[in-house]
């Protein structure tokens, strides 16, 4: 099919640099497409379907000056992220809901919630 053709390739690079003990102390990503350069970060989550293998690859990292309530928040943020994309891919409204009312609960716990 026509549709199916590649008529473009999109490249995101994530650079990690690491101490003496293989820990991440600087990362820094780039999205041409998205007018990103070298933007600093803190954390990344990468989630890759191997659909020969059925499994999920993943890449967890953070650089060693995140504090822990910043891993809070980034984790709090990822999981309503998730939630939403769900959502959009299944059409899964309810379990999407309950994600959400979960999230919910994680934030009470962790106390991040936003203060009124």
């Amino acid at each position: 099919m026509e549709e199916d053709k590649v008529k473009k390739t999109s490249t995101v690079s994530i650079d990690v640099g690491v101490n003496e003990n293989n820990v991440p102390v600087r990362m820094k990503w780039t999205a041409p497409d998205g007018s990103i350069k070298d933007a600093p970060t803190k954390a990344m989550l990468l989630s890759l379907w191997d659909p020969t293998e059925n499994n999920t690859m993943k890449i967890d990292l953070w650089t060693k000056d995140m504090s822990v309530e910043e891993m809070k928040q980034f984790f709090h943020q990822t999981l309503l992220t998730l939630s939403d994309t769900f959502e959009r891919a299944t059409g899964e409204n309810a379990i999407c809901e309950d994600l959400r009312d979960y999230c919910y609960h994680f934030a009470d716990k962790m106390q991040i919630m936003p203060e009124k």
